[in-house]
C-alpha cells in the first residue's frame, strides 16, 4: 500500500481518523489482526485507524465516520457481513453525502452494481449479489491478461467476463494491479501506470489509458 499513501493522505485530508471495515478477512484472519495492517501503514501519514468491529453499534459508527476504508479479502464474506449488520444503506448514504471512501480489492468490488465480477470463491452466501451501487458499472480488480506461454487450460479472465455479459448488461472495468479509480462528484480518473481493460456487452473489449473516464458515470 506504500505507493498509495500520498493518495490516501489527499483523500482523507479532512480527517485524522479512518474507520476500517475488515469484514473480508483475507485468509480468514481475525478482524483485530486485519485492522493492524492499515493501522500501521496509515500511521506513516499521521492517520489513526479504528476497526468497525470495535464499536458497539456499527451503524452509528458508519453514520459518524469522517472517512471509510474497506479492505480486501473474500468479497462474498464482506458482502454477507455488511448485509447482516444492516450497513449497506448507511454506507451508501454517507458516501453519497460526501464522506471519502476507499476500497481495495473486495472493498472496491462492492462499490459497483453487483459483485458478479469478483474473482473470489463463493464460500458464503450473501442475501443478494447487489452491491453498494456507488458507480454504474462493475469492477474486476486484479485483472490478469492471458499468458500465451501458460499451459493453463481453463478460462481466462476475459472469458469469464464475457460469460458475465451473456446475462448482465453493465460495463465492467478490469483494473490491473497498481491501478485505481478516483471518483469525485461527476468526475472519475483512472490512475496508475497501466491501462484498464474495458468490457461492454456486445462489444469487443478495449484498452483505456490512464486519465479522465468520467463518461462511465453517465
Amino acid at each position: 500500500m506504500g505507493y498509495l499513501l500520498n493518495e490516501v493522505e489527499q483523500l482523507f485530508h479532512s480527517t485524522e481518523e479512518i474507520l476500517f471495515i475488515p469484514y473480508a478477512r483475507p485468509s480468514g484472519i481475525s478482524h483485530d489482526e486485519y485492522t493492524e495492517y492499515p493501522r500501521k501503514a496509515f500511521a506513516e501519514i499521521g492517520k489513526t485507524v479504528k476497526g468497525i468491529h470495535e464499536f458497539d453499534d456499527p451503524v452509528k459508527a458508519i453514520e459518524e465516520a469522517k472517512g471509510i476504508f474497506t479492505g480486501g479479502g473474500n468479497t462474498f464474506v464482506l458482502l454477507k457481513t455488511l448485509y447482516e449488520n444492516k450497513l449497506m444503506e448507511p454506507i451508501r448514504k454517507v458516501v453519497k453525502g460526501g464522506i471519502p471512501y476507499m476500497g481495495s480489492s473486495a472493498g472496491s468490488n462492492i462499490t459497483g452494481l453487483t459483485v458478479g465480477t469478483t474473482n473470489d470463491m463463493p464460500i458464503v452466501y450473501p442475501p443478494s449479489f447487489n452491491a453498494l451501487q456507488l458507480v454504474p458499472f462493475n469492477i474486476n480488480p486484479h485483472y490478469l491478461d492471458p499468458n500465451p506461454n501458460s499451459k493453463h487450460q481453463g478460462e481466462t479472465r476475459e472469458t469469464r467476463i464475457k460469460e458475465f455479459h451473456h446475462y448482465n448488461s453493465q460495463p465492467v472495468i478490469g483494473l490491473r494491479e497498481g491501478s485505481w479509480l478516483h471518483v469525485y462528484g461527476d468526475k472519475m480518473i483512472l490512475k496508475g501506470p497501466l491501462n484498464a481493460r474495458i468490457f461492454e456487452q456486445g462489444k469487443e473489449a478495449y484498452e483505456q489509458p490512464p486519465g479522465d473516464i468520467s463518461y462511465f458515470l453517465q
